[in-house]
């Protein structure tokens, strides 16, 4: 997401990545990556749960978020969606920027994008 960043941004989309982890490993990751967002901190795992990518791997300590690009519409509309299999798959980020395209009107509210 952090590459195409300023297309977003041209496209007037808010990009709100959600971790599911302690606050002291978002801080160390925001420090390691630089990444351009606001990060909504989801320790409890309740935003993760509520949008279905909580992924049970065995106890709950091992449990992990599946990675996921969520298009949500000025109204709260979920408008696309994509949830991955695995630790390791993405949305290619033109995959991205052409869902906003086909979600974006002159009539549309601003699409909020939740990594």
């Amino acid at each position: 997401m952090a590459r195409i960043a300023p297309e977003l941004t041209a496209r007037r989309v808010q990009v709100v990545p959600i971790l599911a982890q302690k606050p002291e490993a978002v801080r160390r990751y925001v420090e390691e990556t630089g990444v351009p967002f606001n990060i909504l901190i989801d320790e409890t795992r309740d935003v993760a749960k509520a949008y279905g990518v909580w992924h049970r791997v065995g106890l709950d300590a091992w449990n992990i978020a599946r990675p996921a690009v969520f298009l949500i519409d000025g109204s709260s509309n979920v408008r696309y969606s994509f949830v991955s299999s695995s630790q390791r798959e993405y949305p290619e980020p033109d995959e991205i920027l052409k869902a906003v395209d086909t979600l974006s009107t002159p009539d549309t509210p601003p699409a909020t994008t939740v990594p």
